[in-house]
Parts: structure tokens; sequence; C-alpha cells
């Protein structure tokens, strides 16, 4: 039963969330905000769903483990997984942004949230916050630099943004947010309570089911879609959406949920072992994006990512 409930979870919060970006791009339409805005930061606030609303559940019922490894192990397999897998398939091209914008400021964010997760062993409202103000400065120089700049990640960006959504009317609008609300609340019910039971039948912690399979599970619509682009040669995939995804894991995710429900440490593998490991995937990047070949991260790098992801996923459960 607890497989099950996972499936179904994952399976709801999939559906939960499509809706929800659908419902979400369709009344940011009728509100007469910008393409490119809505690309930017709409669909940004509304693929974080799922891992909100799985983070939040679990929070005010106790498993904090979850809340925090769900983050976590996103943001490893967004990179050890989905880019990983992705640059097999194809090579990505790096763009200046990458490492002039958004990998500093997710590096500034996953380091600051060792610091703080370290030092008092929670992430309290204050924190939390603080975290929110740190993704809304994200998002005003984010989409000042795309009105300037016009780079290939914010024209990648705009054409994700279905226009046809425009002509959607106020009442389909309102059906897709409740059935996203209705699926999304229910995923994210099935999954704690199935992942929880899950690590009871095996003798091992949220935490590493977290960090694992509901990880993933949250990873995987991220992971079709680019593998789909990557396999139809349509168009590439940026590595700024990416990291993108990130910090607005860290930031959005984490700072709502704290907000909410203060969030504790309460296995220390998290501190010694999760973050540490998320710390090098991102930091990885740098010297992956310019040794040996520059601005790109191609089929051999890819392998090295997917290989060291198999590494931390058969850690975590040895370990």
């Amino acid at each position: 039963m607890s497989l099950l409930f996972i499936f179904l979870g994952l399976v709801l919060l999939v559906v939960g969330g499509e809706f929800l970006v659908r419902a979400s791009v369709a009344l940011s339409f009728r509100l007469n905000i910008s393409k490119m805005v809505i690309g930017l930061t709409v669909v940004s606030f509304a693929t974080s769903a799922p891992e909100l609303l799985v983070s939040v559940q679990a929070a005010l019922n106790g498993f904090s483990d979850i809340s925090l490894g769900n983050v976590i192990g996103s943001n490893i397999a967004n990179i050890g997984l989905v880019l990983g897998v992705t640059a097999i398939i194809s090579p990505l091209a790096i763009d200046k942004d990458f490492y002039k914008f958004n990998w500093p400021v997710m590096m500034l964010l996953s380091i600051g949230l060792y610091f703080i997760l370290k030092s008092g062993g929670v992430i309290n409202r204050v924190e939390g916050i603080g975290l929110l103000m740190i993704l809304g400065i994200y998002l005003f120089l984010l989409i000042n630099r795309a009105k300037k700049a016009r780079s290939v990640k914010v024209e990648v960006e705009d054409d994700s943004v279905d226009e046809a959504l425009a002509k959607v009317s106020n009442f389909k609008i309102a059906i897709w947010l409740l059935i996203g609300a209705i699926a999304l609340y229910f995923g994210s019910e099935l999954l704690v309570t199935g992942a929880v039971d899950l690590a009871t039948a095996l003798g091992i912690s949220e935490r590493v089911i977290a960090v694992t399979m509901i990880a993933v599970g949250t990873s995987v619509p991220e992971l079709a879609a680019s593998v789909i682009a990557a396999l139809k040669k349509e168009k590439a995939l940026s590595l700024g959406n990416l990291i993108g995804s990130n910090i607005f894991n860290i930031a959005s995710v984490l700072g709502i949920t704290a907000i909410i429900q203060p969030i504790l440490v309460k296995s220390q593998e998290i501190l010694t072992n999760d973050i540490l490991w998320m710390l090098g995937f991102a930091g990885v990047l740098i010297p992956l994006a310019f040794l040996p070949k520059r601005f790109e991260i191609g089929r051999i790098k890819g392998v090295l990512i997917v290989a060291a992801y198999a590494v931390f996923i058969a850690m975590a459960f040895l370990g």
C-alpha cells in the first residue's frame, strides 16, 4: 500500500501541477501581464507547487526531514539526473547569465541554507521571510536583466508560455484551479503518508525516502520535458532555467513552509551528508562549464554527472 500511495501521490502532484500552471498562465493573460514576466515568474512559482505542498504537509505533520529532504534532494536531482541525462542526449550550451547571475545566486542561497541549518538546527519564520525577500530581489533583477538583454534564456522561457491560454474562459480557469488545488492537496497527503509508511516498513529514515524517491518523483516533469526537447532538438534546455528551479526550491518552497511551520533538522545526516552533496553538485557546474571545452556540457560530462548522482543514491540507502 505504501508504494501505491507514493505512486498515486506523484501522479496527482503531476496532474495538479499541470492544471495549476495552465490556470495561472491563463489568469495572468487576463490580468494583462506580459508573456515574458509570466515565463519568468508565474510559471516558475506554479511548477514549484508540488514541492511546496509536499514540504508544507510534511512540516505540519511533524516530518520536517521530508520537508528538507524533498528540497535538497530535488536540487540534487535537477543537476545530477535532469541536467546529466539531458546532456547525454544532446550537449547543453551555456550562456553568460549562467555564471554571471543565476549560478552565483543559487550558490549564495545554498551556502546560506547550510549556515542557517547549522547555526540553529531550524528554519524559523523570520528566516523564511528573509528567504522570500531574497527571492523577490532575485525576480526583480531577473526581469530587469531580461528586458535589457533579451537573452537566449528569456526567449526559451517566452516560447514555453502557450499563447492559446490567453483565450481560455474564466469558467475554465476556475475549474482548472479547483482541479489543480484538489489534486495537489490529496497528492501531497498520499505521498507523505506513503513515504512515512515505506520508511517504517523498510527500517530506513523518512529523510532517505525524501532525498531519493520523493525528490526524483517531483523532478519527473522537468526530466520528461527536458528529454523530449532534447530528443526533438526543438530547443536547447537553458542551464539558467534549471538553476532558477533550484533557486525557487530553496527560497520559495522552504521560505513559505517555514513561515507556515518552522522546519526542524531532525536527522544530522541532512547537515553532514545531503546538503554537502547539494553544494558539491552546484559547485562542480563551474569547472564543468569551462573545462575542458568551454561553454558546453556535453555527453561525457553528462555521464560523469549521472554517475555521481547514482553514487549519491546508493550511499543514501546503504548509509
